[in-house]
This record gives structure tokens, C-alpha cells and sequence, in this order.
């Protein structure tokens, strides 16, 4: 009788909804029982309580971490009324993320024990399977069903069955014992000559479609497509025996191996070989996951994504070739050019994964995809990728801090899963990345290919003001307002009239809306700031055509908005604008010859308003035109008192700002129409709004 597979991920469609609830409950049991089994390893409770390593929590937390992670999301789904122990949803809730690798934590928990802990999984273990077995099923679920939920939460346990045995793998060697059901592979033999295999050029596309019927995280959705030019790629992954030459060769101590944050970890490590290598006497010894073996040197070795770098670089150096880590679009040109599928179903997997061999590695010759090894399964390869959000991208509203916050290049895509990979992590789909100094059960291959062009910006920005400004530039728009700078450059647009339209000059432009829009009428438009943080914006947006911040929802709540030129219509005048910093009141004298200035909201910012009024004219063209806008709200924090132009008594008398326009600006300008009031709207919190009205008086220039 063939062996009971591990279940893989359900099938979300078809027309038997009786069917799919019956294989949902037991893909549920099964991962419930194999992650509590993953903890029968551990040799006593002492073993919960002590950290494997500094940057994590203690194991305590792992074992009930992915249960309260049931009920916290089932709650926010409305699919469970009720708490099952509100300490331990809290206590259990978040810390999950590996900090960095100098940041110690030395907080103190008053863990409960482990007793507790088994009893509190065994009463979610009832609510989840009761909820599955009786609550309404309509296929197909996808993304905005409420049996979502459910998915999300047992493929998150999946995702811990691997990491937990990672911190099992780091924990010290009295703590674990072997368990049958955890069995490491036996098999060693001769190391095979890792050769270069030719990839021909091909296409890759990327992206889950949201019909697919299956359960994906929100990073797997969108679009992308590439065009992969020819490279060469090793046979095999790197085996023991290999990085035992860039040991050996003294490559640790070789700062030129290494890259800065790679050197800046070793430094701080004093790392001289990996880390689940043991040096006993003239030999080495291998840590699995529960035992100390003899080193199989035909075994692929395991790393971070620091030490696979530094043997790409050492390799590159010894042969004068540009050998470096796979690219993500060139690990899936890998697995098209080995002909991979998803995997069986029904039967045993060809390869190293979702537990159907092996509680360990197994030797790097052992599953042949086409003329390469091991493309999927064994051990995670790491990539060169940082990863980033695909076209499309969204945050799924029940977890909205699974991908978005490691989209700040620090976190390295890792590909084609491990021995202990399951469900979604096996998937052709499946974008799962990790701070570069941490350790997964990931190796690596190399490839000879050209260098990489860089990745596209992926980073949210979460600078309270940078996000406000970004939403009020680019962002939905509140109570029936229209877009402010939108509608300053629709206004300057029409005074333009039939006047000459080559050059544009929006001057304190922060992130840079109206830049873009003058651009649909102007030939050329340049944007200037006095902050190099706003006019990031603008150079982003440039560049990429995609901006991606933070909102403040309440507290420390936040949501995500990615917002995109094209989707604004203002793609094309992406070549026609430029960005700099400079002082409106001391520009350098390249910034000259403008058809248009637009001043938005700038005057009443300035240190002197009065030097910019009365030298504005030298930058702009006879007959050219000066917007202004401004709400006037005069503080001595920006202007000093003496500088203001209006909001005081002269004579007596009111003297308004456009009385101080009027007196600075008339003997070289004459003001073309009456002022109007042009009203705004910037989003502070969900709750709060901050509505103002922007006086805007057009000016054109006669002398």
C-alpha cells in the first residue's frame, strides 16, 4: 500500500461544495496534527522555554502563535463570535518577523505553560473544525469569500511547520530528540562535477490570476512579464563539498568576497564556515534538524543569502566569469526550461518536497528535472531579487502585514521550496522572501549571466507628512473636492490661453501632481522643492510610474495605497518633466526662460516672500504667466513677522495679501482676472481631514 501522502493545498472551485468542505477539514486536521507533532522533537518542556537563537522568541511562542493566528483572523472575518482566551490572542499574536541581525530583543514574557499552551490548540482545534463542518460553502472561494479565511489561516500554519523546524534545526542539541516521524535521509556518495548548463533566451509571465483555484498570498497576484536573454546555469545546487572550496580558500576572512551588509554581518557573527557545519577535529559533522551526522558532502549546504553571495563572488573571481545568484525571472526560466510542474496530487512528488522523501536534504544528484537537479524541492534557492509587488499588487484587508512591509529591499525572494515545503509553498506561484541574513532551509545555485538591471522601487513610503501629501496629490479624492494640484494646472492651462507652451516651472512642486499634469500642455516641466524628500515623489513616479505609501488608518493602524501615472492618465508625460531641490527665494540661475510659474500653496512658506515676488519676474518670458495660490495663513514658524506681505494692519488699516501682491508684483505684472478661491482637502487619518481654501490670482508678465 502506498505510503498516506501529506495533503496538499485544496481546489477552490468545481460544483461538489460537500466535497471541498470535507477535503478543507482534512487539510485543517492533517496540518493541525503535523505542526503539533513538528514540537514532539523538542526533549523536554525546559526545551519550549529556551531561545534557539537570540532574535526569535522562544518555541513557547511558536506552538501557540499559529493557533491564536486562527481565532485573531476568524474574529476579523466575522466567522467566530467569541474569544477562546484573550491573553494568549494577544501574547501570541505578533513578534513573529526575525529582527535584525544586531538587534537584540531581551524583552521578558511570562509565558504559560506548555500544558496550557497543548489544551488552548486542542479547544481551537474543535471551534475551527466545528466552523468547517458547519457554516454555509459556496464555490468558488476566492479572495472575497468568507471561507478565505479559513484557507489563509491553515496555509499560515504551514508556512511556521517550516520555519519552527528551522529554529528546532538552531536549537542546542540536548533540547531536541529524533522522532519516527521525522526521518532524515541516509544517503551519501560521490560528489558530483557541478557544469554549466546553456538556458536559451524565453519569456517568463508571472502572476496569479484571481480566478485561479487555489489559496495565494496577496504578493503572488498581478502581472509580470520579461524577456530573459541566454545564461548558463549550474547542473546542480552548491553542494557541501563545493562551499567547503570557498571555506577552505580562506573566502570568510576574504573581505573582498563579501558585500557591505554581508561583511557587516560576518564582522558582527565572526562567522568562519555555515552555521549548521561542526568542525570536530580534522572532519565536520552536519546539524539536522535532531541529530549531528557525518558531513554528506554531496548534500546541497545551507546558508543565508550573504555567505551564497560571497561564494558567487569568490567563484567569479577564480574563473573571471560573472557568476552570481539566479534572478526570480530567471529561476522560473529554470523551471520552464526543465519542463516542472506543479506537483502530484495523487502521488508521490519527483523531487525534495512537501515532506514525501525525507525530514532532511538528500543528495544533489538524487532528483533530475531535464539536464538540471533539483529546480524545485530539497533546499530554498535564493535569488538576487528583493522582492516586490507585481502589477496590480493589493493587500488582502485580513492581512495586511503579510507582504507589504517587507517590500523595503531588504528581503530576498527564496524559490522552488525545501523537503518540509507544503501547500502553498510548493506552488509554481508560491513568492516567499526573507531578511538576507536569516537562515531557512535554503541553498543556493549560481548562474553566468550578465548583471542585473535594478528592481523596481518597492518601498512604502511611512513618513506621516511624505504619505499625507502623497495621497493629497495622487489620492482618492474627500467630500466631493477635486484633486487640488489637478485643478491649479487645469486653471493655469486655460490662462495660457494661446500663449507659447515650451517650458513650465512648478515651483515648490513637493510630490509633484501639478508637474505631471502641466505636462499634457507644456513641452518641458520642471519641478523644484526645497525638501529632497518630497520631490523623492516626483523622481519616483518619473522614473517608475508607481508610488507606494502608507496611510494612517487610526493610531498605529495603517493601510497601504500604491498609486500609478498611467492609472492617472499622465503615463506619457512621464519623458517631459524633471525634478530638483532648490530655494524659491534663491534659485540658481539655470532656472530661467518659463512660459508658466506656478506657485502653489508656496508664498506663505517662505523665509522671504518678499525677495521671490520681486525677483520672479527674471525667470519668466515676457508675456508669460504667474500662478499663485495660497490659503495666506501667515505663522512667525515659517515667515518672520517683517516678511509677511499682508494679514496686518498698514495705516490703520487691513492690508490683505493680495494688497501686498499687488504693491510688490504690479510694475512688472498686471493680474489677468479676479482672484478665486480654489478649496482643498488633506487626509490626516481616516477620521480627520484637514479642508482649506487656496486663494489663486494669475499674473501675467508685461515688463
Amino acid at each position: 500500500m502506498p505510503p498516506r501522502l501529506f495533503e496538499r493545498t485544496p481546489v477552490l472551485s468545481g460544483n461538489d461544495a460537500e466535497a471541498a468542505r470535507r477535503e478543507i477539514r482534512e487539510y485543517f486536521l492533517a496540518t493541525f496534527n503535523r505542526y503539533e507533532q513538528l514540537f514532539e522533537t523538542l526533549a523536554d518542556d525546559q526545551s519550549y522555554f529556551s531561545k534557539p537563537i537570540a532574535l526569535r522568541h522562544p518555541l513557547i511562542f511558536y506552538f501557540g502563535h499559529t493557533a491564536t493566528f486562527f481565532i485573531n483572523k476568524l474574529l476579523l472575518a466575522e466567522l467566530v463570535r467569541d474569544r477562546i482566551n484573550p491573553e494568549f490572542e494577544a501574547m501570541f499574536a505578533v513578534g513573529v518577523d526575525e529582527m535584525s541581525w544586531d538587534d537584540l530583543d531581551e524583552a521578558r514574557y511570562d509565558w504559560p505553560s506548555v500544558g496550557e499552551v497543548r489544551e488552548y490548540r486542542k479547544r481551537v482545534r474543535e471551534v475551527v473544525d466545528n466552523l468547517i463542518q458547519t457554516i454555509p460553502l459556496a464555490l468558488p472561494i476566492n479572495w472575497d469569500h468568507p471561507w478565505w479565511a479559513i484557507l489563509m489561516c491553515i496555509e499560515h500554519e504551514r508556512i511556521h511547520l517550516e520555519t519552527s523546524s528551522v529554529l528546532i534545526r538552531q536549537h542546542a542539541i540536548e533540547y531536541v530528540q529524533p522522532h519516527p516521524a521525522w526521518q532524515p535521509c541516509r544517503k551519501s556518495g560521490d560528489v558530483p562535477q557541478n557544469l554549466l548548463v546553456d538556458i536559451p533566451p524565453g519569456e517568463v509571465r508571472l502572476g496569479k490570476e484571481r480566478s485561479a483555484d487555489n489559496y495565494g498570498w496577496d504578493n503572488e497576484y498581478g502581472s509580470h512579464q520579461a524577456d530573459i536573454p541566454a545564461f548558463q546555469a549550474s547542473r546542480y545546487l552548491v553542494s557541501n563539498r563545493e562551499f567547503l572550496g570557498f571555506v577552505e580558500d580562506g573566502g570568510y576572512a576574504n573581505d573582498a568576497c563579501w558585500e557591505q551588509e554581508g561583511l557587516d554581518w560576518r564582522n558582527y557573527t565572526h562567522a568562519v564556515h555555515p552555521t549548521f557545519w561542526i568542525r570536530q577535529g580534522d572532519g565536520w559533522l552536519l546539524r539536522l534538524m535532531t541529530e549531528e551526522v557525518s558531513m554528506p558532502w554531496d548534500w546541497p549546504v545551507e546558508v543565508n543569502f550573504h555567505e551564497a553571495k560571497a561564494f558567487c563572488n569568490w567563484k567569479g573571481q577564480r574563473t573571471g566569469q560573472a557568476v552570481r545568484l539566479p534572478s526570480e525571472d530567471e529561476w522560473y526560466r529554470l523551471y520552464d526550461f526543465a519542463g516542472c510542474a506543479e506537483i502530484a496530487r495523487d502521488r508521490i512528488a519527483a523531487a525534495n518536497i512537501h515532506l514525501d522523501h525525507y525530514a532532511s536534504p538528500c543528495p544533489v544528484t538524487e532528483f533530475a528535472h531535464g539536464e538540471l537537479c533539483d529546480v524545485v524541492g530539497n533546499v530554498w534557492q535564493w535569488t538576487e531579487t528583493p522582492i516586490y509587488p507585481f502589477d496590480g499588487f493589493e493587500v488582502h484587508p485580513l492581512y495586511d502585514d503579510f507582504t507589504a512591509p517587507t517590500f523595503d529591499g531588504r528581503h530576498n525572494l527564496i524559490k522552488g521550496g525545501s523537503w518540509i515545503s507544503c501547500g502553498n509553498e510548493t506552488l509554481h506561484s508560491a513568492r516567499y522572501a526573507f531578511r538576507r541574513h536569516f537562515f531557512q532551509h535554503a541553498g543556493f545555485r549560481y548562474v553566468v549571466a550578465d548583471a542585473l538591471a535594478g528592481v523596481p522601487e518597492s518601498h512604502y513610503e511611512t513618513d506621516r507628512l511624505l504619505s499625507e501629501y502623497a495621497e493629497f496629490h495622487y489620492g482618492d479624492e474627500y467630500f466631493g473636492v477635486a484633486n487640488f494640484p489637478q485643478a491649479l494646472a487645469g486653471i493655469a492651462i486655460r490662462a495660457m490661453g494661446n500663449r507659447p507652451a515650451r517650458n513650465a516651472l512648478d515651483l515648490g512642486c513637493a510630490a509633484g501632481r501639478a508637474t505631471f499634469e502641466l505636462a499634457r500642455h507644456f513641452e518641458h516641466v520642471t519641478g523644484i522643492d526645497f525638501s529632497a524628500r518630497f520631490i523623492h515623489s516626483g523622481v519616483q513616479l518619473a522614473e517608475q510610474g508607481v508610488l507606494r505609501y502608507t496611510l494612517v488608518e487610526e493610531g498605529e493602524l495603517v493601510s497601504y495605497r500604491e498609486r500609478k501615472l498611467a492609472g492617472l492618465g499622465l503615463d506619457e508625460a512621464r519623458h517631459k518633466v524633471d525634478f530638483f531641490q532648490g530655494d524659491a527665494c534663491n534659485l540658481k540661475s539655470v532656472f530661467g526662460g518659463y512660459d508658466l510659474i506656478l506657485a502653489a500653496n508656496l508664498i506663505d512658506r517662505l523665509y522671504s516672500p518678499k525677495k521671490f515676488l520681486s525677483t520672479v519676474h527674471e525667470r519668466l518670458n515676457p508675456g508669460g504667466v504667474l500662478l499663485i495660490a495660497s490659503p495666506y495663513t501667515w505663522l512667525e514658524e515659517h515667515t518672520s513677522r517683517e516678511e509677511w506681505i499682508g494679514g496686518f494692519k498698514k495705516n490703520g488699516e487691513n492690508f490683505t495679501t493680495l494688497d501686498g501682491l499687488k504693491e510688490l508684483l504690479e510694475p512688472r505684472f498686471r493680474l489677468l482676472e479676479p482672484p478665486q478661491e480654489v478649496p482643498f482637502v488633506i487626509r490626516e487619518t481616516r477620521h480627520k481631514f484637514q479642508h482649506s481654501l487656496s486663494e489663486v490670482t494669475l499674473w501675467e508678465r508685461i515688463a
